[in-house]
């Protein structure tokens, strides 16, 4: 099959984050992109792309939107988007699309969907019960003991899992995951109860077109808030890559009992996926063990992945889109590592302050670039000022020899940011950079 070749593309990215700021900034580098939209994008996304409005969710207003750009491809970040069917309407227009179905795109939407693809597939995962009931929520509550682990069946923002030895508070969050409507901001009327997986946790991208399977370098990010893995459970805050520590035949084996056979399975539904596939691991004293999938890139993994890509971006979606990603040659990475260090608002996550003013963005551009640079998330321009938007506000990103170098850029580039009331955490890649 011939490969998809560029004569230059005009590229239109969904999303307002950290990630999308990350495949922006990829994007504005590769030299095949000839015009990079983004909508609705943030303040730091504005100076690598055009910025445009849109409900992300309304499949007819990206569509129409993509068709004004005359874009060649369109690239979905978020999560919602996808479950909703926006690259489906994409798609019926005849617009290349990165991004999965709806309907594929339930890997993500579904926890209970996942497993049942795991199941047939042969991938290895927890032992798990999918409770619609207070009696079956204690049930499972008792046969698999602390921790215990209970999951939102839909999409929580990364932020719907709960760990916990106590009981009781294991309960209380799986009854709130069933006792709202199905359908009701994501929640199905469902929640997952699974047994606790022991080991360090690993972040595996694959860029897939139904078919071929190409996946990325591995990644370890930081879900809980404080140092330590201390405090509520995050959309993430902060991230490294490459694991010096990981088995060097780990992407090989993750490809062979994980990611390959799900595409495959889901092919064989009649629902391929076309997109990234995200898988979250286990590396339990049993083997590799999947905690979850996600139906597109990971925040923050994608920062440090993309940081040490040096395979130009643009072609590579293009082809996943286009179903020719089996003439892509293996991808290209830099010798580097990356660290991402994720500066979050006061009261994040539970009720983030907004509307500060951000400072310190230029001392890290004069001062530290390029080593290390600054990626928007929760920010939004006022005149001259930058204020803070969200909850993670900005991912600080470095590059460096080796992960103890990166990780000393990126922390004094955190240091040069000002924003009352913010806090990170201090220990990003601290043990894997041997400190």
């Amino acid at each position: 099959m011939l490969r998809a070749t560029l004569a230059g593309v005009k590229v239109l990215v969904i999303g307002g984050g950290a990630r999308e700021h990350a495949l922006c900034r990829s994007l504005s580098l590769d030299p095949d992109v000839t015009a990079l939209h983004c909508a609705p994008g943030n303040a730091g996304i504005a100076e690598v792309a055009e910025l445009h409005q849109v409900d992300a969710l309304d499949g007819t207003a990206v569509t129409a939107l993509a068709r004004d750009l005359e874009a060649g491809l369109v690239v979905i970040g978020p999560e919602a988007p996808l479950v909703a069917g926006v690259a489906d309407a994409v798609r019926a227009a005849g617009i290349p699309c990165f991004g999965p179905s709806g309907e594929a795109a339930q890997l993500e939407g579904s926890k209970a969907f996942a497993k049942d693809v795991m199941a047939s597939a042969g991938v290895p995962t927890a032992r798990s019960y999918v409770c619609t009931t207070p009696e079956e929520i204690d049930e499972a509550l008792d046969a698999f003991g602390a921790p215990y682990v209970v999951k939102d069946d839909g999409l929580a923002a990364g932020k719907g899992v709960v760990v916990t030895d106590d009981v009781e508070q294991a309960r209380a969050h799986a009854l709130s995951c069933v006792a709202a409507p199905p359908g009701s901001s994501g929640v199905t009327g469902r929640v997952v109860i699974e047994e606790y997986l022991d080991g360090p946790e690993v972040s595996l991208f694959a860029i897939t077109d139904g078919t071929t399977v190409l996946p990325l370098s591995p990644a370890q990010d930081f879900k809980r808030a404080y140092d330590g893995d201390e405090g509520p459970n995050t959309g993430g805050m902060g991230a490294y890559s490459p694991l010096p520590w990981a088995d060097p035949k780990l992407v090989d084996e993750v490809m062979d009992t994980v990611l390959q056979p799900t595409v495959d399975e889901l092919h064989r539904r009649g629902t391929p996926f076309s997109g990234l596939l995200y898988a979250g691991l286990a590396i339990t004293s049993r083997g590799v063990r999947v905690i979850e999938f996600n139906a597109r890139f990971g925040d923050p993994e994608t920062q440090v992945v993309l940081a040490r890509l040096r395979t130009p971006l643009a072609s590579v979606l293009l082809n996943a889109a286009q179903g020719t990603l089996d003439a892509e040659p293996p991808l290209n990475w830099r010798d580097e590592a990356a660290v991402t260090v994720v500066v979050a608002a006061e009261n994040y996550p539970a009720a983030p302050r907004t509307g500060d003013a951000i400072g310190g963005l230029d001392e890290v551009v004069d001062v530290d670039a390029p080593h290390a640079y600054v990626l928007h998330a929760g920010t939004k321009r006022d005149g001259e000022r930058v204020l803070s938007a969200g909850g993670r506000v900005l991912s600080v990103t470095a590059t460096g020899e080796d992960l103890a170098q990166a990780r000393s850029r990126a922390y004094a580039a955190v240091g040069r940011i000002r924003l009352e009331g913010s806090h990170h955490r201090t220990d990003i890649a601290r043990k894997a950079a041997g400190e």
